[in-house]
């Protein structure tokens, strides 16, 4: 039940300097949300903002073996829940500064930018995500090819 927790905490173990608060109130909007049969592959937190000062929108995402989930508790009352399924999923970008990576995932309807992710975790990012969306795309073109 834990498991996104985990990988959270995991991450922030082994990039350190990546900004986020939080991780277990994120990680249970995310398991409140899990699909029967849907297994985390992957978490990471960041922060959801275009500003560089706005560091107080921790999200916990997380890759499934069927989407990409984004959510945050919010402080009193509430959540924000976000999914990207591949199909919407169109391009992905990753920026890198002094100490903070930035990635940019552009779907269909908005572009979501992550920041204040350690910089030595970019590639990490980019392998997973990239792999993952080139999986399940070519699934979604047989689907369409078979009808």
């Amino acid at each position: 039940m834990n498991e996104v927790y985990n990988q959270l905490k995991q991450f922030k173990k082994k990039y350190p300097s990546t900004i986020a608060w939080r991780l277990k109130v994120h990680s249970k909007v995310i398991e409140r949300h899990l699909n029967p049969g849907e297994m985390v592959t992957y978490a990471f937190p960041a922060q959801k903002s275009y500003s560089f000062f706005d560091i107080f929108n921790t999200y916990a995402v997380v890759l499934t073996n069927k989407r990409i989930l984004l959510a945050q508790k919010r402080l009193l009352f509430g959540y924000t829940y976000l999914a990207v399924t591949p199909d919407m999923f169109n391009d992905l970008t990753v920026n890198t500064g002094i100490i903070w990576g930035k990635v940019n995932i552009d779907t269909v309807k908005e572009t979501l930018i992550l920041s204040h992710i350690s910089k030595y975790a970019m590639n990490d990012i980019e392998t997973s995500i990239t792999e993952y969306m080139m999986e399940e795309k070519k699934k979604y073109v047989m689907d369409i090819e078979d009808r």
